[in-house]
């Protein structure tokens, strides 16, 4: 039995990558593994993953997937090296392809990538960029990896704190905006729960409109607010509270946050 696949962290981004790669037929069971320390945690893995290869220490593959904490990173990739591995995929937020070729062996083939959490089911969308040495078959083989659990973009490593900022924090953003206005139906006389149906349903299908009508994020806002109507009255609101410099402060800020953090 040859592993195609080993993935160094087993937390959730790891084990929802796995499912989608079973989902997709890209491996049986058995051609992967997940590497991970917390004997606990190995447990619930080898429940929700039935024939995958849960071990402690990593074992011999044909590429690894490194979904260790950014601080864990060193450790993970000299031991993605020891085991002879060439080809490795690297999911960390803010750590340069550079800082993980430093710890493999010379010539070692990184790609970078950055998901996001919709990943967990099936929904994400992610971006990568080719380290030093990665090769066009490299890049191919990121993108159908990650293709498994949602849709893929190809860019320069100099984006992906850009990316990190907008796609990988974004769905932070919509839940802080989710809460609010939970909160806000709660004060305008509605029960928690239905306050949250509509909301989270509110936002589910305005995301739906988005992606499947390919409209411009404003034309659909325009076809939603009526002159001199509720809703006209509500943005108004927002944008004399500065709204969308707001969200241009803080993904500034979690763009700059990324660029330290790679440095």
């Amino acid at each position: 039995m040859v592993t195609q696949l080993v993935v160094v962290g087993g937390g959730r981004m790891g084990q929802s990558l796995v499912a989608g790669l079973l989902r997709a037929s890209f491996a049986r069971p058995d051609e992967l593994a997940i590497a991970e320390l917390d004997p606990e945690r190995r447990v619930v893995l080898q429940h929700e993953l039935p024939g995958v290869q849960i071990v402690e220490t990593v074992v011999s593959a044909d590429a690894a997937l490194l979904a260790v904490k950014p601080q864990a990173f060193e450790g993970a990739a000299r031991a993605v090296a020891s085991v002879g591995i060439h080809r490795v995929l690297s999911i960390m937020a803010g750590v340069r392809t550079g800082a993980v070729e430093a710890c493999l062996a010379p010539g070692a083939r990184v790609v970078r990538a950055m998901p996001n959490t919709p990943a967990l089911l099936g929904a994400g969308i992610s971006a990568i960029a080719p380290g030093a040495h990665a090769t066009v078959d490299d890049m191919s083989w990121a993108r159908e990896v990650l293709s498994a659990v949602g849709l893929v973009e190809e860019l320069p490593e100099y984006s992906l704190d850009a990316v990190t900022a907008v796609s990988g924090s974004g769905p932070a953003y919509i839940f802080m905006i989710a809460e609010a206005m939970i909160d806000a139906g709660v004060l305008a006389g509605l029960t928690h729960d239905v306050a949250r149906r509509l909301v989270t349903h509110t936002i589910a299908g305005a995301g739906r409109m988005l992606v499947e009508t390919g409209s411009d994020p404003a034309s659909l806002r325009e076809g939603v607010t009526s002159p001199g109507g509720t809703t006209a009255a509500a943005l108004a609101v927002l944008e004399g509270r500065a709204i969308r410099s707001t969200f241009l402060d803080a993904i500034t800020a979690a763009t700059e946050r990324s660029r330290e953090l790679g440095n």
